[in-house]
């Protein structure tokens, strides 16, 4: 693996495979199947694959944190970002509703009631009446389970913050770009595959 882009070395699995051929281009898609890399020199491949390893990286120190703070919190993740939302709201002077909640989390209206019943039952978030529309319910997050969130996960997801800060202008100018073409490249649009229903 490539140290100098900054990524931790990790050890073979017990298969004999090491964690940066995971992502390796050649040993993922070694006839070129899936990526045409014809006249990329073998310095770039390999550079290439420390950057999706890097990602890899990111995205596994993410998860373990997602994980963390759900057994702390003893919440699940739809839970999690319920709160992140009503925290937002509050520190935005926003009154959030149930069908805010509903369209953050891009579920149902009946998922989101069983979701307030839930985080209510747990003392996690309070309903009341609106205060300008009488058709709808404003939600907040308790005191404690606010100071709880943001003591654990919330602070540590902070922390990128130093990352990006490091970082000059230009720097980061060329990272969003690049993940904002990423994120383009990934996004899912009328794959076929996505037609087809799984028995």
């Amino acid at each position: 693996m490539d140290t100098e882009a900054g990524t931790t070395p990790r050890a073979e699995t017990p298969d004999g495979l090491s964690h940066a051929a995971i992502y390796d281009v050649e040993a993922s898609d070694p006839r070129s199947t899936l990526i045409d890399r014809s006249g990329v020199p073998p310095e770039d491949l390999r550079q290439i694959a420390a950057v999706m390893e890097a990602l890899a990286g990111l995205r596994d120190a993410e998860q373990r944190l997602s994980q963390a703070s759900r057994r702390y919190m003893r919440l699940n993740e739809t839970d999690m970002r319920a709160l992140h939302y009503l925290i937002v709201c509050a520190n935005k002077g926003l009154v959030a509703t149930p069908s805010g909640i509903a369209h953050h989390l891009g579920v149902s209206t009946a998922a989101t009631t069983k979701l307030l019943d839930r985080l209510e039952a747990g003392g996690h978030t309070h309903r009341a009446p609106h205060p300008t529309d009488r058709r709808a319910l404003a939600i907040t997050i308790t005191p404690e389970t606010r100071h709880a969130a943001m003591e654990t996960v919330g602070r540590q997801q902070a922390k990128r913050f130093y990352a990006a800060a490091r970082l000059n202008r230009e720097e980061r100018d060329l990272v969003i770009r690049f993940l904002a073409d990423m994120t383009q490249e990934i996004t899912l649009r009328d794959e076929p595959w996505l037609k087809k229903t799984v028995d």
